[in-house]
Parts: C-alpha cells; structure tokens; sequence
C-alpha cells in the first residue's frame, strides 16, 4: 500500500490550531471550555466534516468522527489524542494525535482503502489537570473511572462547575451517559510526542509504548504556629514551611530509594499562610505526585512518604494530614496493538524503540475498556508544555505513516 500523507497540509492545520490560544505565539495556552478552546473545537469538526467523517459529541464534550468501514456493525478501531493546552505551553503536545489521526484517515482514503471495520478520530474532553485539578477527565468518565457524581461536583479555580462550562460550551445530558459499553471499540492508538529526551538521544525515529505509568496524588496540609519572625525564639517554633521542606526531601528520598529509574517523585505545588517575610508560617498546603509502572513499588513509596511525615509531625510538633486526590492504576499496552504498530515499522524499514510512557495520556483510561496503545515521536530536547516544544516534520510525518498503514492493520 502507497501512503501519501499530506505533510504541507498537516503542518499548516498544526499552525492553525496554535492561533487558537489565550497567549501570544510562540506560546499556546487553551484552556478547556473557554473560548479558545470552543473556537478550535469547531474548526476541527470543520475539518472532519471535510473529510466525509460523521460527527458525535457526548455529555461532556469528548468529540468522535467516524470513517464508516464496510461492516459497520463491527467494534470500530480509534485513535486520537486532546487540544486542550496548559498555560504558556507548546503547539505540539496532544494536538499531533488528533491532526495526525485525521491525516492518517485522509492518506487512507486516498490510497483507496476500505476497511472493514470502522475507524474513529476521538477528541478527548480535559487531559490537562488545568482547570478542575484532575487529568484525563473525557477518557476517565469514557472508561468509567470517575464517578460521574464525583465529576458533577467539579469547580474551577474561579468557582464555576464544571455543568456550568458544558452547558455553556453547547454540551448536555448526564455525565452517566459518557461511559462507553462493554466491547464498544476493538483497538485504540495513540500518537503522541514523547515529552522527553530518549528518542532524540538514541536517534531513533519511533518509540512503541509498552506500559504507561500512572500518577497518585497527594494533598498534603501541614499546621504549625504562626508569630513574629523577630519574637519567636527558634527553640519554640513550630513552623509550617520548614515542616513542608522536610516532607518534600521526603518524597524524593522515598522514590529514590526504590532504585527502579520508573520510580518518580514530584513536589509541585507548595503554598504557604500568611505569606509575609516577617511571619512564620502556621500553615502549608502541598501536592505531591508519585508515578511508576509497578503498582506495588509506587504505593511502597506513597506508605514511605506517610511514614517519614509522622515523623517529622512528631519531631517539628506540627500536624501533618495526608489525603488521596487520585491514585490511578499503571496500564500495559495491547500487544494487538503494539504489534500492528511494530509490524506497520517494519514494513516502511523504520527503526523503533520500546518504551515506557512515564508521562500520562488518555491511552491508560481506553486501556481500562480496550486494547489500547502509544506510537512516540521524537521532540527536541525532550521539551514539553513550554512554547519552545517542537517535533520535526519529518518525524510527525513517520509517526502519521505507522499510525495510518497501523490503523488499516486493526480495521481488517
């Protein structure tokens, strides 16, 4: 089979969609349900409707349009990817997976191919954490792993719930609706950049994703006494923040010392009350993020981190108290489907390396409900979510070729 994918066409929707952004370029900053983010949602359907796609939104905006095979009874074969962009951030991540799917269609049906089964470009609803504090929320409420009550109950840093964004974005129905059944797609494949170093490093044009770690978060909150920074004698301080320090030296420490390089630990977020250079702090507010591959190894960790925080409550006399935001489970990749991606290599003389996704997409939630996977293209530098994020032409065409020859493979 002769692809002829589009490249010229690709990169300029590619420049397109980054106009669509609350930020000045290079910078790209789309926010889910805000304008920016509605604006690119109809000029991508726009674009589907051109292809001949059939299109179909759910309760909470995740977006499906579907070339019909020639059995569309069968489970159809999926791929796609988000466009929701966290602020400051790049033009490439999540949006290669969606305009890449839809080129790999369009190179399809210029080739002539018919497939048996149908294939289906899905926008996901929210990957970014941005503005509900939970990722993956489109694909969690798909595969049925967020309550839908829980998700009703969503707000946004600015008190605005999330039904209040869907019915201003045109979206209704219940959340409950969201969820697909049972056998509902035969495969999913999700083309990616790979948001680190690894490819570019090895010179290696494609990675195939073998497990997807996945990420548990903690809220920690630390209470101390506050008072005057010159009237507190150091011996009787009972300070927040230098509590927090010791905690964050903690989570590192405890990935660390599993000696498995997928174990990672991350301290992202730390605020403190009141705030003032010459005030201790009485109280600081942490979230921390914990990520392996191994189930086992990574709550190893989080029970450390639990530990090593009551003791450092005892010692600095604060209390410490530690609860789960999420603590999703780690996925492995379909061997179906990584082997119609390695096979789709193969064919076009393409070197590939296996991989492990220690960043998290929307692929580990379809791996709850379908056999899913990841094809990786390289970035420069490793760089992601900063406007200087860029992939190659050359290798986001490679990555639509695999993905397109892949695609045709499954919908056999």
């Amino acid at each position: 089979m002769t692809l002829d994918v589009c490249l010229n066409q690709l990169m300029r929707e590619l420049e397109m969609l980054a106009t669509f952004s609350d930020d000045p370029a290079p910078a790209v900053t789309r926010i889910v349900f805000s304008q920016e983010d509605r604006q690119a949602r109809t000029w991508l359907k726009e674009l589907c409707a051109g292809a001949g796609l059939s299109i179909r939104e759910d309760a909470v905006g995740n977006t499906f349009a579907r070339w019909e095979g020639s059995a569309p009874e069968l489970p159809a074969v999926a791929s796609g990817s988000h466009i929701d962009a966290i602020p400051h951030s790049g033009r490439y991540d999540g949006t290669v997976g969606v305009l890449g799917a839809l080129e790999a269609i369009r190179a399809l049906q210029r080739a002539g191919v018919r497939p048996r089964r149908s294939i289906e470009l899905v926008l996901f609803t929210s990957e970014e954490p941005t503005r509900f504090g939970i990722g993956c929320l489109g694909s969690r409420l798909m595969s049925g792993t967020l309550d839908p009550l829980r998700a009703d109950d969503l707000r946004d840093s600015q008190g605005e719930g999330l039904d209040e964004l869907l019915a201003a974005a045109g979206f209704s129905g219940p959340l409950a609706s969201v969820a697909l059944p049972a056998g509902h797609y035969h495969a999913f494949v999700e083309l990616h950049i790979e948001q680190g170093p690894l490819l570019e490093r090895a010179g290696i044009p494609l990675g195939i994703v073998t497990a997807i770690a996945a990420p548990a978060t903690l809220r920690i909150e630390i209470e101390g006494e506050g008072g005057h920074a010159g009237a507190v004698l150091m011996p009787d301080r009972r300070d927040a923040f230098l509590a927090a320090a010791e905690v964050a030296l903690a989570v590192e420490s405890a990935a660390k010392a599993t000696g498995a390089i997928d174990t990672v630990g991350t301290v992202g977020i730390c605020g403190i009350f009141p705030g003032a250079v010459n005030s201790i702090p009485s109280i600081a507010t942490m979230l921390a993020d914990v990520r392996d591959i191994d189930l086992a190894r990574r709550d190893a960790v989080l029970e450390a981190i639990r530990n090593r925080a009551g003791a450092i409550a005892a010692a600095r006399r604060v209390t410490i108290r530690i609860s789960t935001v999420n603590a999703d489970r780690p996925a492995e990749a379909s061997p179906l489907v990584v082997d119609a991606l390695r096979s789709s290599a193969a064919r076009q003389g393409l070197e590939y390396q296996p991989m492990v996704s220690r960043a998290y997409h929307d692929s580990l939630f379809m791996a709850r409900i379908v056999p899913a996977g990841m094809l990786f293209i390289p970035c420069r530098a490793g760089v992601s979510h900063r406007p200087d994020e860029y992939a190659a032409p050359d290798d986001i065409e490679r990555g639509v070729r695999v993905l397109a020859m892949a695609l045709a493979r499954l919908a056999e």
